[in-house]
């Protein structure tokens, strides 16, 4: 029995996975949203593109009163993907697989995760670099990857870009990508034109969400010039545990729900860090987001699902 009175059956019965979210589509230019089911019965997820999902967040080897039961959510998610009525291409991890980086928590990490049968692209959260620089997390994830752990790759027509920019964290917690990541940047993009649609992820917000609590990259500002000449760019990020959304000319950034524990939001406590909500409350502040891609259909469509139901 947890301390709010829920036991972990109830716990998981309750986190019962459900269809609430936003799908955004762009008409004329102008954005619109519409709920999740009527955008299915309007077909706006489309048979010409693909889908993707990301995860973040999972902290696994937590187990405080904010969740007791990390494991039993995280494999909460994992099953709802599973219950898609069309299957992801692939899935992104946008950091802090792990809590403390321990090889117990990598192995489980990648059992729950590894249950949706689906190729996972990871970026580090600066819980999975606690031990030896992150040379553990290298080892697992990191293959084939540059410096820290970037790399990017293509699929289906949009140009995919992983950033790590908790390696070496700026004064008060804000990330930093330093001078190597972006040169790489610059010249990873340098060769592709000002149609592709661009897709960054990272752990840490390249935006400035709340900077007193860390929440932004200190050099993002250097990286997002780089991207100004696409047409449609898409961030996606974690570390803060809730959505997060913002529009700047061309780039949408937007930040995903943990699956293992929420954070207050911005200000609105003396300090960051896992949040104990009330019983009921946890399976509305966890979840993963959907992303789709239809070719020339303007900016992805972005989804999250909360953990939710009865």
């Amino acid at each position: 029995m947890s301390d709010d009175g829920t036991d972990r059956r109830g716990l998981l019965k309750c986190m019962a996975w459900v269809g609430t979210g936003v799908v955004w589509t762009m008409a004329g230019g102008i954005p619109r949203s519409m709920p999740l089911a009527a955008a299915a019965e309007a077909g706006a997820m489309g048979d010409d593109g693909f889908s993707f999902v990301q995860i973040s967040d999972s902290h696994i080897g937590f187990a405080k009163d904010a969740n007791t039961d990390v494991p039993g959510t995280v494999k909460a998610g994992i099953d709802r993907i599973l219950a898609l009525p069309r299957a992801p291409a692939f899935l992104l991890h946008t950091g802090d697989i792990s809590h403390l980086s321990q090889p117990d928590e990598f192995d489980l990490a990648d059992q729950l995760i590894g249950a949706a049968r689906l190729p996972v692209f990871h970026v580090p959260g600066e819980h999975d670099m606690l031990v030896d620089e992150g040379a553990s997390y290298r080892e697992r994830y990191g293959k084939g990857t540059k410096g820290a752990g970037w790399y990017s790759f293509d699929h289906g027509g949009v140009h995919f870009v992983g950033l790590v920019n908790v390696a070496d964290l700026a004064p008060g917690g804000l990330g930093r990508l330093g001078d190597a990541q972006l040169e790489w940047l610059e010249d990873d993009l340098a060769g592709l034109g000002a149609e592709t649609p661009v897709v960054v992820f990272a752990h840490i917000p390249l935006w400035s969400v709340y900077p007193e609590w860390g929440w932004g990259t200190e050099d993002a500002a250097q990286a997002l010039a780089y991207l100004r000449r696409f047409g449609s760019v898409t961030v996606l990020n974690g570390h803060i545990h809730q959505v997060m959304q913002k529009v700047e000319g061309n780039v949408t950034f937007h930040t995903a729900m943990s699956t293992a524990f929420p954070q207050p939001q911005p200000g609105a406590a003396a300090s960051p860090g896992p949040l104990k909500v009330p019983p009921g409350e946890l399976r509305r502040l966890l979840g993963t987001t959907d992303v789709a891609f239809r070719p020339h259909a303007g900016p992805l469509a972005l989804v999250d699902r909360p953990l939710a139901g009865g």
